[in-house]
């Protein structure tokens, strides 16, 4: 059975690190590319980050190029999205999917997200 989990979310502060974890079961990441969304309060959920299973290519959103960086670790069987300079602006839910590799026109989209994770919370305060 597919599952990922999320972990990693927390409370920082303005110019402050995260590292968030994404770990994968019931496939390896050679099987499915995983992106990272985040919904923030009354707002829509976007895609933030994206890992291809095919290639390993990673995508970004606009907003947080040169801050986010996302990676995988094949023996973990864990991929990670290390977030620096956390502005408030950064604060939502954060959640990874998984699901196939897909070509999309979408920036940062690389997947169809088929699995969710329940989410982890990231505060920024100022």
């Amino acid at each position: 059975q597919v599952h990922v989990v999320e972990s990693g979310g927390g409370l920082v502060q303005r110019g402050g690190s995260l590292r968030l974890s994404c770990a994968a079961s019931g496939f390896t990441l050679d099987m499915y590319s995983i992106g990272w969304f985040r919904q923030a309060p009354g707002k829509e959920r976007e895609v933030v980050s994206c890992i291809s299973s095919h290639d390993g290519r990673e995508s970004y959103t606009n907003s947080v190029k040169g801050r986010f960086t996302i990676s995988r670790d094949n023996a973990k069987n864990t991929v990670y999205l290390q977030m620096d300079n956390l502005t408030p602006e950064d604060t939502a839910v954060y959640y990874c999917a998984a699901g196939p590799d897909v070509f999309t026109t979408v920036q940062a989209l690389c997947l169809l997200p088929n699995y969710w994770g329940q989410g982890t919370q990231v505060t920024v305060s100022s």
